[in-house]
């Protein structure tokens, strides 16, 4: 498989040899178009090798006990039966596995038929405001804003505006850096004070001049076509009302974390967004890269700035939140494949977590917001795509405390068997995110799919139901939980 390494200094040169493209033809993961890859330089290392070897072992030690241990599985599954709620707890279990393999075959299916929308003439390109909003980001910042500068996007349709939202450290030196280096070609804005990145953005907004409003997160790096193959699908289908982006991980050459987020980024965007694509319904917008219509940003503009939870203002989840808004109006939200970004991500354990709790809890609200009107006549044409998507979400909150529950139980009765038929399950499941990326990317990188999977299953389990109970809470976790 051609391929070639990026690093953040060269991502944005001008070099036309740094994105290797192969068309992928008649296989289960491929389309009938060219696929980009692009992906960080990732030198081994030895540590890293280690917890492959580790996980490997660990899963076939799993496998072993669960073939040895056959007739203790037999048993502890008719005593499973025989209880009184072992019956309709398995019935229940039963339906859900078969409605999930349904929709992972109809989600298959979907994702062979996607194609990202080809780029189109610089004279079809509407005029794009571009907000890169920053909080304690540093140099990143300068990277960012050069990256989006070097674009092959029409400058005198192209207006950029960065926006610190009172940063600590010296994320303002580095934007005035970037405007001395840029000129007019960027606008940048203190905020008085940190207000939060929903605020920044609303600021990006109220000033923008665009007809497209394109957000980027500010320790992000985009490619030289990515805003042009973004914005395309305005162009191509005037019922679309935003774009995500293809998010990927940029700070992946050392840290074990960000080798194994680097898969499950592939899997939630370029598989499950694609399938989301096609149904016309993208649940989330990434903060990292997103473009939407100015109409339909103010349409729901006051809505999205004042939104309360349980009586609080919300200052979390406000690129899922705006998507849902977007999306209630009756607009198609679509995903471009082809518009690569690269983001850093947590190298730490608490900066992943806390990422992750945020995601949840806005998972959480934004499920209870889309119960209000999914069933309803809110788009022309057909609507089940959207309402699949929300069942979907719905079951995985609504059973979260059942399978927490009968989790515990499993530990306290049968410890041994737990451990192994969980191994199993790592095993079975995760082969499907592995080969993915294999066939998307390259083969040693795709192992980490299993790494990915034993840590999350075994040190992240608790944050959904975490997250369901503290929904309310609000904030970015930076003084704690």
């Amino acid at each position: 498989m051609e391929s070639e390494t990026i690093i953040s200094e060269q991502f944005y040169a001008n070099s036309s040899s740094a994105i290797s493209e192969k068309t992928i033809n008649g296989s289960f993961f491929g389309t009938k178009q060219k696929s980009q890859k692009v992906f960080v330089e990732r030198p081994t290392s030895p540590f890293g090798l280690a917890v492959l070897i580790g996980t490997f072992l660990l899963l076939l030690a799993g496998v072993g006990v669960v073939y040895l241990l056959q007739d203790d599985f037999e048993q502890f599954h008719f005593e499973r039966i025989a209880s009184t709620w072992g019956l309709p707890f398995l019935i229940i279990t039963t339906i859900l596995f078969f409605y999930q393999a349904g929709v992972f075959l109809y989600s298959s299916f979907l994702y062979l038929r996607y194609k990202a929308v080809p780029s189109v003439s610089d004279d079809l390109l509407p005029t794009c405001t571009i907000i890169v909003p920053a909080y304690n980001e540093g140099k990143l910042v300068w990277d960012t804003l050069l990256s989006l500068a070097d674009s092959d996007y029409p400058a005198e349709k192209l207006q950029l505006l960065a926006i610190d939202d009172g940063s600590k450290d010296d994320t303002w030196y580095w934007m005035q850096e970037a405007k001395a280096k840029l000129g007019d070609r960027v606008t940048i804005f203190q905020q008085p004070k940190n207000q939060g990145k929903r605020q920044a953005l609303y600021r990006g907004f109220k000033l923008g001049t665009g007809e497209i409003f394109v957000t980027v997160d500010s320790d992000s790096i985009v490619k030289k076509d990515t805003l042009r193959n973004l914005v395309s699908p305005f162009v191509a289908d005037k019922k679309c009302g935003a774009v995500a982006g293809n998010v990927q991980v940029l700070n992946n050459k050392k840290a074990i974390l960000p080798k194994m987020l680097n898969v499950s980024f592939v899997m939630s965007f370029e598989f499950q967004r694609s399938v989301e694509s096609e149904l016309g319904s993208v649940l989330c917008t990434p903060g990292a890269l997103a473009a939407y219509k100015r109409d339909a940003v103010f349409n729901c503009l006051p809505e999205w700035i004042n939104q309360t939870f349980m009586g609080e203002p919300s200052d979390i989840g406000e690129d899922r939140a705006l998507t849902n808004m977007i999306l209630k109006q009756g607009f198609e939200v679509k995903f471009q494949r082809n518009a690569v970004v690269l983001t850093n991500v947590p190298e730490e354990y608490k900066g992943l977590y806390k990422m992750f709790i945020r995601w949840a809890r806005s998972n959480v609200r934004e499920n209870l917001m889309m119960a209000k009107y999914v069933f309803t006549d809110f788009r022309k044409g057909s609507k089940f795509g959207a309402r699949m998507l929300f069942l979907n979400q719905f079951f995985k909150i609504a059973m979260t405390y059942p399978f927490l529950l009968f989790m515990f139980y499993f530990i306290a009765v049968h410890p041994v068997l737990f451990l192994s038929s969980t191994l199993l399950a790592i095993l079975i499941f995760s082969s499907f995110s592995m080969a993915f990326y294999a066939k998307r990317y390259t083969l040693s990188e795709s192992f980490w799919a299993y790494s990915y999977s034993v840590f999350y299953t075994f040190s992240l389990f608790w944050i959904a139901p975490y997250a369901i109970a503290t929904a309310n809470k609000k904030g970015w976790l930076t003084r704690g939980l």
